[in-house]
């Protein structure tokens, strides 16, 4: 109902309630992007919940248990340029039902190196979406371009090394989504390694952050 998709979508009738994906670097740090919350005042207006999945096919979740529910207090850094977009926020209180993610210690991924996303895409429950690589590094060494499946809301989602496990980036931008036939909308399909690609920040401005 929200974008209209074709009966033949994948996921279409799961729930659509998320804006934006996040992940927790710190005991009460949460990483995402900075087109997401790019002041602090749109960082008091959202709510951050973990658990926000779905454990069966039929397990629909419609509500959350208020120890899975974050505010903003404070918004450390957002940048929001042609090249950098990130953000990085600190919560209410420490988090206490999940884990800071590691994210890669030093250096940069390497073209061809194997990626892995993990977020919200068009708002639904969590989802994984592996099998893809690193296809190009911008000159600034500022972000890669992958050809990750992701989707609007997938923004601020971890990229992980398939690998290490490491955090290599932050999903901000990419490729048109959705295109329009028969009166509804349907994923638009790209060969492997042809549109323009899915963009990701690089980590190190998060990791900056994180340094002592």
């Amino acid at each position: 109902e929200n974008y209209s998709l074709c009966a033949g979508e994948a996921y279409r009738n799961q729930p659509s309630a998320a804006l934006c994906s996040g992940f927790l670097v710190g005991p009460d740090l949460i990483a995402t992007a900075g087109h997401c919350i790019p002041t602090f005042s749109s960082c008091e207006k959202y709510a951050w919940v973990f658990g926000y999945r779905m454990k069966s096919a039929i397990d629909i979740p419609d509500h959350f248990d208020g120890d899975d529910v974050y505010r903003c207090k404070e918004l450390v850094k957002s940048a929001q340029t042609g090249r950098q977009d990130f953000a990085l926020i600190r919560l209410d209180r420490p988090v206490r039902h999940a884990r800071a993610l590691t994210v890669r210690p030093r250096g940069d991924a390497k073209v061809g190196d194997e990626v892995f996303v993990v977020g919200h895409p068009m708002g639904i429950p969590t989802k994984i979406a592996d099998g893809a690589q690193v296809r190009k590094w911008d000159p600034s060494k500022s972000f890669f371009i992958t050809n990750l499946d992701t989707y609007g809301g997938n923004s601020g989602s971890a990229v992980f090394n398939a690998k290490t496990l490491e955090v290599e980036g932050i999903l901000v931008r990419g490729e048109r989504d959705l295109t329009p036939g028969g009166g509804c909308y349907q994923s638009n399909v790209c060969e492997n390694m042809s549109c323009r690609g899915e963009d990701v920040t690089n980590i190190k401005f998060i990791r900056q952050l994180l340094e002592p």
